[in-house]
């Protein structure tokens, strides 16, 4: 006579969504960002895979160059990455949207030619012949087809500014401020390519119902994040016959929040402005009549 098993069915394993964040220049950036959209990515030296604070969330760190193969062969279903290794790898992912948070400014980094300051090359045109090295050989090769000119591409390890006087001809590098290329007396001919951080899927993820959810929560969040870093709230209080002029004389107070106070003839004021304006902006507020002005910080702003 046989016997039914005691053992409860095992339920099914909770949906989990793979994402990977790039390893290196960009990742105190992400990691950063990550934790300003709610999510805490601890990164320890003994573990391949970073804890978060979000069971549904696996997180692998990866050197960004990599990401995007790795998204496109289905290993990972979402990623970080920057628009120039896309670029580079040609890369068949889906593309969520952009981030600016590069490590140095809000800017976009640039992928630049690059020659010594004393070099007579002084277009794409004069590198026929020439001798390139380079992290990126795929985008620098077709910049160079795409121009008609022949030139010998080689893919450089690293410290590639200071091959540029010895070993070859010119480097295409990539640059923020362009203050490194200029310390070691180099000078920029063209850019190749702009890039910025993006937010990627692979496409069988993408049209996943829960994981398509998931990776847009992740975007809106991380977005709302960003977007809140250049601005700040303030709050105050100001008659109410002062009111009308207050939002007339200063157009930076685009549609506040006005609420009624307990005190009869007194409103609250509340808006968000960009923290640049701040510091010129108290003083007229306190001139046009308002008190108790109070300045604070934003986590997220979501539009």
């Amino acid at each position: 006579m046989s016997r039914k098993s005691s053992q409860p069915a095992s339920a099914p394993a909770a949906p989990r969504l793979k994402l990977g964040l790039p390893k290196g220049s960009l990742q105190d950036a992400t990691l950063e960002k990550m934790a300003k959209a709610g999510w805490n990515v601890t990164v320890s030296s003994r573990s391949y895979e970073p804890y978060v604070d979000d069971a549904e969330l696996t997180i692998r760190l990866i050197r960004a160059q990599e990401i995007s193969r790795y998204v496109e062969l289905g290993y990972l279903d979402a990623g970080i990455t920057g628009h120039d290794w896309i670029i580079e790898n040609h890369s068949d992912v889906h593309e969520v949207g952009e981030f600016i948070f590069s490590k140095v400014s809000r800017q976009a980094t640039r992928w630049v030619l690059a020659v010594p300051e004393e070099s007579p090359i002084r277009s794409v045109k004069d590198l026929e012949g020439r001798r390139i090295a380079t992290e990126v050989t795929g985008l620098t090769k077709r910049w160079l087809k795409k121009h008609g000119v022949k030139a010998e591409v080689e893919f450089s390890w690293g410290a590639t500014e200071v091959k540029a006087r010895e070993l070859v001809d010119a480097i295409v590098e990539v640059t923020e401020t362009g203050s490194s290329l200029r310390a070691n007396k180099l000078r920029i001919v063209e850019t190749l390519l702009e890039s910025t951080p993006r937010l990627i899927s692979n496409h069988e993820a993408w049209k996943d119902p829960w994981k398509r959810r998931k990776i847009e929560t992740l975007a809106l969040l991380l977005r709302g994040a960003i977007e809140a870093e250049a601005k700040v709230g303030l709050k105050m209080n100001i008659r109410e016959g002062n009111l009308p002029n207050l939002l007339q004389s200063l157009p930076a107070l685009r549609n506040p929040t006005v609420s009624g106070l307990s005190q009869s003839g007194w409103v609250a004021v509340e808006t968000i402005i960009d923290e640049a304006v701040v510091r010129e902006l108290i003083p007229q507020l306190k001139a046009a009549g308002a008190e108790g002005i109070i300045e604070y910080p934003l986590n997220k702003v979501v539009y």
